[in-house]
C-alpha cells in the first residue's frame, strides 16, 4: 500500500500548483491582451494569488508529511518518488523562510513594475522606472536575508539558487571570465575579416506574413499548436500554463525578420521542453523544468545550433517563399545565413550574435551584483551600464531604451537570472556534440527538415527526467561529461570559419 503520507503530500502539492498556474494566465494576459487602465486591479489579483499559493506550500502539515517519506525507505528507492520528496523538501524549507506578506508584495510590486518598465522604455526615460526597481531591489534583499546563503558567498548567491539550485555568484565569474578571454581574440579576429551581408536584415516583409511564416516554421520543428499558442508582446516569452498550455509570444517590425525569427525559435525552444515535459506529473517536481540551465539549453540549442544555420536558411526557404511571394525574389537562403551570422558588437542583447552575446550577460550580472550588494545605486544604473557596455563591447547605448531598458527581467523582479542564459548556451553546445554522435550528421537532418528525431533525442535525454537533476546532472546524463565551455567554443570557431573564413 503506498504511504498515504505521500499521497497526501503530493495531492496537496499539486492543488497549489493548479492555484499558481492560474496566476500564470493572468500574468501572460497582462502582457498580451490586457488594457493598461487594468494594472493596479491586476497587481492585486496577482498578489493575493501569490499570498495563497504561498500559505498551501507552506502549510505545516507538508513537513510532517515529509519527514515520513523521507524516513520510507522503500519510498526513497524509487527514483520518481525520492525526486517528489527531494524538490518538495527544498521547495518547502525556502518557502517557510519568506514571510508570506513579503511574497504578496513583491508580487505586487512587480505587477506594477512591469507595466512602468513599458512605459518607461517606450519614453526611453529610466526615471520613470527607477522607483519600481528601487523597491524590487530592496525587497530582493529582503528575500535573500531571510533565505541566507553559504559562508563567503553573496546576497545574489540566495537568489540565483531560485532560477539554478546551488548556482553562486563565485561559480558564474568563475566561468564567465575566463570565456570572456576566449571569446575576445576569436571576435577580434572575425573584425578584421571581410563582413557577411547583412542586406536581409533590412528587407521589409508584412508582419501577418511573418507571424504566419514564424507559426509555419515552430509547428514544423516541434511545437504543438493545438497545445500552445503564440501571440505578441512588448518582450517574448514562454509560459507553460498547463498540461497542454503553453504560450508563447514574439515581437515583429517591419523590417529585421531574422531577429522577429530568432526570438520565436527561441521562445518555440523554451515550449517545446514544456510540452514534453512528463504530462502525469504537472504540478509535481518530477513533471517540471530542471532549472534554468536546462531550460535555456533546449531554447538555444534551437535558436543558435539549428536556426543560424546554413542548413536552416535553406530548409525554411520555401515556407518564407509562401509568405513574403515577390518581396523574397531578391534575397536568397546564403542571405538570411549570413545576416544571421553577422558578428559585430550591438546595443540589444536579444538581437546580438552568438559570440558577443555573451558579453552582454557578463554586463548584467555585474551590475545586478553591484545593485544587491549596495556598491551600485538604481538612480546610478543607465551611467554605470553605459561605462559597461563601453568596456566589454566598445559602445555606448544611446539611449535608456537600447540601454539599461531593454529587458524585462529585472522589472519581473528576475535578479540571478540572466548567467543561465549563457550556462544554458554551453549545455545546448554540449548536447548538439552528443545528438550528432547518437544520430549522425544533423545538418543533414535540418536541410531536409527531419526535426523529428532531434526532439525525440531531447524529450529522451532531457525533458521526461523533470527535476531528477539541474544543469550538471543533465549534462552527464545527456553527454557522459559534466558541463564544459569548450563545446560552446568549438561550436563558435566552426561557425567563424565557416561564415568568415577565419
Amino acid at each position: 500500500m503506498p504511504n498515504p503520507a505521500y499521497a497526501r503530500l503530493i495531492a496537496h502539492w499539486k492543488n497549489a500548483s493548479l492555484l499558481g498556474s492560474t496566476a500564470s494566465v493572468l500574468g501572460w494576459d497582462q502582457e498580451v491582451l490586457m488594457p493598461p487602465k487594468g494594472v493596479a486591479h491586476r497587481a492585486d489579483q496577482l498578489a493575493m494569488l501569490a499570498g495563497e499559493v504561498h500559505t498551501r506550500m507552506t502549510d505545516p502539515r507538508i513537513g510532517g508529511w515529509l519527514a515520513a517519506c523521507e524516513a520510507d525507505a522503500t519510498l526513497q528507492e524509487d527514483a520518481t518518488c525520492a525526486t517528489q520528496v527531494r524538490e518538495i523538501r527544498r521547495a518547502f524549507d525556502r518557502a517557510t523562510k519568506l514571510p508570506a506578506a513579503l511574497v504578496a508584495e513583491f508580487s505586487q510590486t512587480t505587477s506594477l513594475a512591469k507595466a512602468a518598465w513599458g512605459e518607461a522604455k517606450g519614453k526611453k526615460d529610466f526615471r520613470l522606472f527607477a522607483p519600481h526597481l528601487e523597491k524590487i531591489v530592496a525587497l530582493s534583499r529582503e528575500q535573500a536575508k531571510c533565505l541566507g546563503w553559504a559562508k563567503g558567498g553573496e546576497a545574489w548567491d540566495a537568489l540565483a539558487d531560485t532560477y539554478e539550485p546551488g548556482m553562486t555568484a563565485a561559480q558564474v565569474a568563475g566561468v564567465l571570465d575566463p570565456l570572456r578571454a576566449q571569446l575576445v581574440p576569436l571576435i577580434q579576429k572575425v573584425a578584421g575579416a571581410k563582413r557577411p551581408t547583412d542586406r536581409f536584415l533590412k528587407a521589409r516583409f508584412d508582419r501577418a506574413a511573418q507571424m504566419a511564416a514564424n507559426r509555419d516554421i515552430i509547428t514544423a520543428l516541434g511545437f504543438d499548436l493545438q497545445a500552445g499558442r503564440l501571440d505578441l508582446s512588448g518582450h517574448p516569452f514562454c509560459s507553460g500554463v498547463g498540461a497542454g498550455d503553453v504560450r508563447l509570444t514574439t515581437r515583429l517590425a517591419d523590417d529585421n525578420f531574422p531577429d522577429a525569427l530568432g526570438s520565436t525559435i527561441h521562445e518555440a525552444g523554451h515550449g517545446m521542453y514544456e510540452q514534453g515535459l512528463p504530462a502525469e506529473h504537472w504540478g509535481l517536481p518530477a513533471g517540471e523544468a530542471a532549472g534554468l540551465i536546462v531550460h535555456e539549453s533546449q531554447s538555444r540549442l534551437w535558436e543558435n545550433q539549428v536556426a543560424r544555420s546554413a542548413a536552416f536558411a535553406k530548409w525554411c526557404w520555401p515556407t518564407l517563399a509562401k509568405h513574403f511571394g515577390e518581396g523574397l525574389k531578391p534575397y536568397a537562403p546564403r542571405d538570411l545565413f549570413e545576416g544571421n551570422n553577422l558578428w559585430e558588437p550591438s546595443f540589444i542583447r536579444v538581437e546580438s550574435d552568438e559570440a558577443t552575446y555573451h558579453l552582454h550577460i557578463l554586463a548584467r550580472f555585474r551590475l545586478e551584483r553591484a545593485m544587491l550588494s549596495g556598491d551600485l545605486q538604481v538612480a546610478d544604473l543607465p551611467q554605470a551600464w553605459n561605462a559597461q557596455y563601453q568596456d566589454l563591447l566598445g559602445l555606448t547605448p544611446p539611449n535608456d531604451a537600447e540601454g539599461c531598458m531593454q529587458d524585462i527581467h529585472w522589472a519581473m523582479g528576475a535578479l540571478g537570472y540572466f548567467p543561465t542564459y549563457t550556462l544554458g548556451t554551453m549545455l545546448a553546445a554540449q548536447l548538439w556534440e552528443a545528438m550528432a554522435r547518437d544520430l549522425g550528421p544533423l545538418d543533414a537532418r535540418v536541410a531536409g527538415g527531419d526535426f523529428a528525431p532531434m526532439l525525440a533525442w531531447l524529450r529522451d535525454k532531457v525533458h521526461r527526467h523533470g527535476q531528477a537533476g539541474y544543469g550538471d546532472a543533465t549534462a552527464l546524463r545527456a553527454t557522459g561529461s559534466p558541463l564544459s565551455a569548450e563545446p560552446l567554443m568549438r561550436h563558435l570557431r566552426a561557425r567563424a570559419a565557416e561564415v568568415y573564413g577565419v
